[in-house]
Formats: C-alpha cells, sequence, structure tokens
C-alpha cells in the first residue's frame, strides 16, 4: 500500500503507525485522513429526542434503568454530568453517584 508523502519534507519513505501516518526521516507525525472521517460518522451519538451528544455533555435520564447485577434503580431524571462517548450498544460511560455506569442513549436527553 502507498501512502502519501510527508507534508513537511516530502520523504515518500512514510508509514502507517496506528491512526496515524509517520515520516522515518523527519519524525513528523499526521493523522491519516480517511479513518478519521470515518471514525467521525461513526461516533455520532443521538439522544432520544435526536440532539447530538458530545463528551463532557450532561444528560437527562428519561426512564427508571434497573441496574443489571444489582437491586438499584436510577430513577427518571436523573442530572448525569460529564458523560463520555464510547463504542458499543451501550454508548455513555459516565458516573452515577461515584459508581461507573455505561447507559444507552435511546434513554437519555440532553440537559
Amino acid at each position: 500500500m502507498t501512502y502519501p508523502n510527508c507534508p513537511q519534507c516530502q520523504s515518500s519513505l512514510t508509514y502507517h503507525d496506528g491512526t496515524q501516518l509517520v515520516c522515518p526521516e523527519c519524525a513528523h507525525e499526521w493523522p491519516e485522513h480517511d479513518t478519521d472521517n470515518e471514525g467521525e460518522q461513526a461516533a455520532v451519538v443521538k439522544d432520544a429526542n435526536g440532539a447530538v451528544l458530545n463528551d463532557g455533555d450532561t444528560v437527562v435520564l428519561i426512564k427508571d434503568l434497573k441496574v443489571k447485577g444489582s437491586s438499584m434503580v436510577i430513577k427518571q431524571g436523573t442530572k448525569v454530568k460529564n458523560i463520555r462517548l464510547q463504542e458499543g450498544d451501550h454508548d455513555i460511560g459516565c458516573k452515577i453517584d461515584g459508581t461507573p455506569m455505561n447507559l444507552k442513549s435511546e434513554f437519555v436527553k440532553k440537559a
């Protein structure tokens, strides 16, 4: 596979390293454009109302949720601050009362 030349020194010896390209001659590193565009499209997470969620947002639960493996219930209207978006079925990572939790975006709305 061929990679683009280095934008700093125009070297053709560039190589792929994780999610970026690297030039061995000048040690310049830059993001690989193709994977960045795909990641942005896949990372769009929307709440129950269709609003786009971002890392650090505050959300409110729209229904009571039972916590798997526990008798605890998280009540509707609970405000969750500083969420983290993640891959998978439960696409929101957060802490509720100091306990790490994973939530589905379909059960929250942006505050």
